[in-house]
């Protein structure tokens, strides 16, 4: 009730408390909305027995999230025209094409050249970069202010998202070669994993998801979405886009994904998280 006064969002309260892991996120939201409800009864002047006044949930009200504009199949993007190719309205899944040139897929593919290493995941215990069993691709990373091309397409996503390009880790490639994949897995950090506390603390939760398919592929390799029977397949130059959060920034269990088995050929990807706020 002490921060409430002080003016603290509620929302902020809730990701720290459950960051402290003290408290789970749904008991945090509840012990807010307690006292909400109790200082509203303070301030109408309602007596100390009587119950508190029923009212809407402090988390109702939505919060700014990174968008993209699909009210015309053509984006004007600063550099170049992207093509709305398919829209799911809940979750929010919209693949775009021509987000990259050949030109530009070639350059961020050998920049990265011999860098790459066994891709890991973050251990929920403790948050540490680990191999595991379900992810068997090769990851590299560019760094921001690395490779002038990267930052093109930085920009560019930027404008796409309507979202600052300083609130996004830098870009992740992964390289599947045949039998590799990454099983179904969610994007959004789990704000009641103590691994994944520490990686909120850098920026918050990953609002949205951008895949960059850099190479096509023979055959396998696809994006898919179990719970929604959907499956998207890589083509040179196009662009998944997916919200992981609702417009609370809270965890979207929809959001279920993963790369499915390259059956032939090699699959290149490059990923984009943006963040709610300033990465790093």
């Amino acid at each position: 009730m002490e921060n409430l006064e002080r003016g603290c969002s509620p929302l902020d309260m809730a990701n720290s408390m459950a960051r402290s892991g003290q408290h789970s996120m749904a008991v945090a939201r509840a012990a807010i909305d307690e006292a909400l409800r109790l200082r509203v009864a303070g301030a109408d002047g309602a007596s100390a027995a009587a119950p508190a006044p029923a009212m809407a949930s402090a988390f109702s009200a939505p919060r700014e999230m990174p968008y993209i504009d699909v009210s015309s199949n053509r984006i004007a993007a600063p550099d170049r025209e992207v093509d709305v190719l398919f829209v799911l309205q809940k979750p929010q899944v919209i693949l775009l094409g021509n987000v990259l040139s050949d030109e530009e897929c070639d350059a961020i593919v050998a920049h990265c050249g011999t860098r790459y290493t066994r891709s890991t995941v973050t251990a929920e215990a403790d948050g540490a970069s680990v191999v595991h069993e379900g992810r068997t691709s090769e990851m590299a990373f560019i760094q921001r202010g690395e490779a002038e091309v990267a930052e093109r397409i930085d920009r560019r996503l930027a404008a796409l998202a309507h979202w600052s390009p300083e609130c996004s880790e830098p870009f992740q490639l992964q390289k599947y070669g045949p039998t590799q994949e990454y099983r179904p897995h969610y994007d959004w950090l789990d704000p009641d994993s103590a691994g994944h506390r520490s990686h909120l603390a850098r920026g918050g939760q990953r609002l949205a998801t951008f895949v960059l398919y850099l190479c096509d592929v023979e055959q396998g390799g696809g994006t898919v979405f179990p719970s929604l029977g959907l499956e998207v397949f890589p083509k040179k130059g196009s662009a998944l886009w997916f919200l992981n959060t609702d417009t609370n920034h809270q965890p979207d269990p929809q959001t279920l994904h993963g790369g499915a088995p390259v059956v032939n050929g090699t699959k290149i990807i490059a990923n984009k998280w943006l963040r709610q706020g300033r990465y790093g």
